[in-house]
């Protein structure tokens, strides 16, 4: 409902990204999630467009662009489908270790692949005993001459099984706990990396997610990304930059969800007019339409912040995060509520918005996470205001 002065690029990227969305997603988004399945349809298609290279510089083959014009494809293809989005989204969060953090060699031979879309990425820090602690990691890597080996186990990796590159955060000096953890990039066909189980999931099911098991994987030296130690460090910084993502993830989604529900009401009729007509209804959609513009009023805060340089993004992101997928949790049941029976129903998008939306408020640090890292740079601010007082 409110206008946002776009540039010609920005305009251009939504209206490929909404291209993609009706053609290649539209059609299918129910059947991909009824059968579980991931299909690289979407993902090429939005691979011929460039969007993979979105945030790669152009020195790298990309087209330079920022958090902005990212989040407005993320957006867009979520209000499609949120598990195609989470392809997309976990391939843009496995590349940022490598901006973040990659020597020159390192970006010079993976950033182009990327780019083109010819390499999906995977980003694999959580495992079975480590998720919001993650500092509980338990994978090595052990220095071997001229390689690493890795051991340990992954667990609920986005893109497993299909990413032609993972970047895997595992403990070159476990004495040291979170201060040995490093982050190396280990390639699909790479002997002792092993895709495991499958997840089942109540959503996103249009994405693949799976444990990785790692038995002896032999790397070479050249694939530490920056030093030893700096693991978490180039995590930290990777999901701050991307958890603006899932929260364009979360809007889409809402506005998805509010839309199929909306034009619902508006073509049912009970008790002789229109659902939409009861003001219980409408009304609804009104605050629908609120929650969901400001978060997207945030979002787009917080990505002007990240594209202008600012050097702490952790609690901005963390709030637009938190905000952003708690509205969309509320948007998509009242989306179902407003439908009534036909809500509920597996043929309709709007419970798959829901089972989708639930999700969001989980991955990339789950909600609470999220009021634990704002809450901690709240104290921060309001300790220096009062030693300037």
């Amino acid at each position: 409902m409110i206008t946002r002065k776009l540039t010609k690029e920005q305009e251009v990227i939504v209206e490929v990204a909404e291209y993609i969305g009706r053609n290649y997603i539209a059609p299918h988004a129910i059947e991909w999630d009824e059968e579980e399945r991931f299909d690289p349809m979407p993902i090429r298609a939005m691979a011929k467009a460039d969007l993979f290279g979105l945030l790669i510089p152009k020195e790298y083959g990309g087209l330079g662009f920022g958090s902005t014009e990212t989040c407005l494809a993320m957006e867009t293809i979520s209000k499609y489908c949120p598990g195609v989005a989470t392809t997309f989204a976990a391939g843009c969060l496995g590349a940022l270790p490598l901006l973040v953090g990659g020597t020159k060699a390192q970006k010079e031979k993976y950033l182009p692949l990327i780019a083109k879309g010819e390499a999906l990425c995977a980003f694999a820090l959580t495992e079975p005993q480590a998720g919001s602690d993650a500092a509980a990691i338990k994978t090595t890597a052990r220095k071997d001459g001229d390689y690493y080996v890795l051991n340990g186990v992954k667990a609920w990796i986005t893109n497993g099984g299909i990413a032609d590159i993972y970047v895997i955060i595992a403990l070159t000096d476990p004495k040291k706990g979170p201060r040995g953890a490093s982050a190396f990039i280990v390639h699909k066909n790479d002997p002792g990396l092993v895709p495991g189980k499958k997840e089942k999931k109540m959503g996103l099911r249009a994405s693949a997610t799976t444990e990785i098991l790692l038995m002896d994987c032999r790397i070479p030296k050249e694939r530490l990304i920056g030093r030893e130690g700096m693991g978490f460090i180039l995590a930290v910084k990777s999901l701050d930059i991307a958890r603006p993502g899932v929260a364009a993830q979360a809007i889409g989604l809402a506005q998805g969800a509010m839309e199929v529900s909306l034009l619902h009401t508006k073509r049912r009729i009970q008790f002789g007019q229109p659902v939409y007509n009861f003001q219980a209804v409408s009304h609804t959609f009104a605050e629908m339409a609120s929650r969901i513009e400001a978060a997207r009023s945030l979002l787009y805060d917080v990505c002007r912040m990240i594209d202008a340089g600012a050097k702490n993004i952790s609690g901005p992101s963390a709030m637009v995060k938190y905000f952003a997928t708690e509205m969309a949790m509320w948007v998509s049941e009242r989306a179902v509520q407003m439908m009534g029976g036909l809500g509920y129903s597996r043929d309709s998008l709007a419970q798959k918005y829901m089972r989708d939306a639930k999700c969001l408020q989980i991955y990339e640090g789950t909600n609470e996470i999220q009021k634990n890292i704002l809450a901690r740079e709240l104290a921060k601010i309001y300790q220096n205001e009062e030693e300037t007082r």
